[in-house]
């Protein structure tokens, strides 16, 4: 098998998601084993696979779920510090992750919407700086990853904001480098190939930084940010495959 083993280490997550169903069984055999698991479907595995833009990052892609260390820490939360799988939830999913999609529909306590101004998979075409929403509507939104790609990521926090309900819960993760006090933003930054290296990813136009919490606050977010790694033990972190330190916005209204 070194051949397939030298394929795999070298297949981008992109490909992975548009792969048919099928190839997914075959590589989740082909490395299962006990150092790893996915907690979002309990499976375990001898390794996962590689991940990144340009330089990748081993170990990180579950090969069943496709799910990231980000994901799995957002399913850890929900599941041991919330009510989201137990209470009755109308649900707004900005950007739904492939890894949550299926799982989340399936879930007969959700009332589960999910939203994209591009993605054939949502349910509603939708842009997030104008939602198509009533306000006061969700008992909880997601929005993960999506910040860094708009401009006006203010205007898109207010809408966020807006369709939220009082007592309501947002979790909105977004790729931070915590090494910086102030958010690295240049609009005049347009090309593909400038973007990728000022900002790390052709199609995002900041690095968000440790300011980040406060420009939810500033559109009226209270936002705890949870360092929820730290509450896991190292032997959990690393069967997980998660990022210490790794913060969580977790915002109410």
């Amino acid at each position: 098998m070194p051949i397939f083993k030298t394929v795999l280490n070298t297949i981008p997550r992109p490909l992975l998601i548009k792969m048919s169903y099928w190839v997914r069984p075959v590589i989740s055999f082909y490395l299962k084993g006990n150092t790893y698991t996915d907690p979002i479907d309990g499976k375990s595995f001898k390794k996962f696979l590689p991940y990144g833009y340009g330089e990748q990052r081993p170990n990180v892609l579950s090969p069943s779920t496709l799910s990231l260390e980000r994901h799995r820490l957002i399913w850890l939360y929900l599941k041991n510090e919330t009510d989201f799988f137990t209470a009755s939830k109308k649900v707004l999913h900005m950007a739904p992750e492939q890894c949550f999609l299926k799982l989340f529909k399936q879930q007969q306590n959700l009332d589960y919407i999910t939203a994209d101004l591009y993605s054939p998979i949502a349910d509603v075409k939708a842009d997030i700086c104008d939602l198509p929403f009533e306000e006061n509507t969700f008992d909880i939104v997601f929005c993960n990853h999506v910040l860094e790609h708009i401009e006006d990521d203010k205007k898109a926090m207010s809408e966020l904001y807006r369709v939220l309900k009082p007592g309501g819960m947002g979790i909105f993760q977004i790729p931070q480098d915590l090494s910086l006090d102030k958010t690295y933003e240049d609009f005049t930054i347009t090309s593909k190939e400038e973007r990728k290296k000022h900002f790390g990813q052709y199609d995002h136009v900041r690095v968000y930084g440790k300011d980040y919490f406060d420009r939810l606050r500033a559109v009226g977010f209270n936002v705890n940010e949870v360092d929820y790694s730290k509450t896991l033990s190292t032997d959990l972190v690393e069967k997980y495959c998660l990022v210490k330190g790794e913060i969580l916005p977790v915002c109410t209204k």
